[in-house]
């Protein structure tokens, strides 16, 4: 109960520096996760579309979740420094297998025959996927979102070993100081922001989710 109380009298000692670090990381993750899901969204339904390599090159890209976090930051510091740009570079592409795995995996689950169906009422082909085939793969590509944020969210914490001021501010600092209540005060605000991040796509999961019949 003292390292709580300490971690809370940290809040009210700072809470503009709090609510600054907080907004960056918050920004920071969510601007990744935009691109990220403009870029590899589509490539998932260009790969579940591409019936010669369309596997193949979604196994290719499942091989680079190995690839540890920190290690994708650090990568881009050769060819754009240190700050914000190799951060929101390195967290986009961290978005990459996520996103293209579930568009992939929702886009090839959507029952064919339910696709003929549409094509046999009238549909032209724009329609079949827009009003069709996209709707019933979203509850899944939306999953892939989920999953994305929060390894975007936690990973933005790595940013601060680069020189961006986002909430592993506190976690850098704690380990410099061994300092319990620093890296408590980034720590719980870091899995705070998962946590709203993972609630608020799950529910709109749930939203755009088609009834069963």
């Amino acid at each position: 109960m003292d390292t709580l109380r300490e971690v809370l009298e940290f809040y009210r000692e700072r809470p503009d520096e709090v609510l600054e670090l907080a907004w960056m990381h918050t920004e920071l993750s969510l601007i990744a996760l935009a691109i990220g899901t403009a870029i590899f969204v589509p490539l998932g339904i260009l790969f579940a579309r591409w019936t010669a390599g369309g596997s193949a090159a979604v196994g290719v890209v499942a091989s680079l979740r190995v690839i540890p976090s920190i290690a994708l930051i650090f990568l881009f510091y050769p060819l754009l420094g240190f700050g914000y740009q190799p951060a929101l570079v390195a967290l986009t592409i961290l978005a990459g297998p996520p996103l293209i795995l579930n568009t992939y995996a929702g886009m090839r689950q959507v029952d064919a025959s339910v696709l003929e169906a549409a094509r046999g009422v009238g549909m032209n082909p724009a329609q079949v996927f827009f009003k069709v085939h996209l709707p019933l793969a979203l509850p899944v590509i939306i999953a892939g979102m989920r999953s994305a944020s929060v390894e975007i969210f936690a990973s933005a914490t790595l940013a601060s070993f680069i020189g961006v001021r986002t909430l592993g501010q506190y976690i850098v600092t704690g380990i410099s100081l061994l300092d319990t209540t620093y890296l408590l005060a980034g720590g719980l605000l870091i899995v705070a922001l998962v946590l709203s991040a993972e609630i608020i796509l799950g529910g709109f999961e749930r939203l755009v989710r088609v009834p069963a019949a």
